[in-house]
């Protein structure tokens, strides 16, 4: 069987934030990627059947680039997008990337998961990126 990541986050805002801080560039552009990284440039059409593109800039070395299609965009319960590298590691693949946002009294759970990946090399550099991303996206929301 191949590996999978699965990931809970509890954060400090409305299913309604969380989700609209999910779905608009400039907030992505603020939230994405581990520590030290930037997003220059975010395109998002966060619709079924819209695509993204994120530019991701590490802390050395040259700016690379995420892409995927979104296959369910249900406000504010659920994303459900596809996840691949432009350019891709030789043991990456396409993902499909799902988040589950459910109310816990002023706060929202999201479930993460994420898969399946080649090796579990793969999961686990995402699993660093994402709970990067979360940590960012805790500060952001708690701004």
């Amino acid at each position: 069987m191949r590996p999978y990541l699965r990931m809970t986050q509890l954060l400090p805002a409305s299913r309604a934030e969380v989700f609209r801080t999910m779905t608009n560039e400039a907030q992505v552009a603020r939230w994405w990627g581990p520590q030290g990284f930037t997003t220059p440039h975010v395109d998002l059409d966060a619709q079924p059947g819209g695509s993204y593109v994120i530019e991701m800039q590490p802390p050395d070395g040259a700016s690379f680039h995420l892409c995927g299609e979104f296959l369910q965009v249900e406000s504010p319960e659920r994303l459900v997008y596809t996840f691949r590298w432009d350019p891709p590691d030789p043991d990456d693949r396409e993902t499909l990337v799902t988040l589950s946002l459910a109310e816990r009294g002023e706060q929202t759970e999201v479930e993460l998961t994420q898969g399946e990946f080649t090796t579990e090399e793969r999961r686990a550099l995402h699993e660093g990126g994402w709970a990067d991303s979360f940590e960012r996206l805790r500060s952001l929301l708690e701004e």
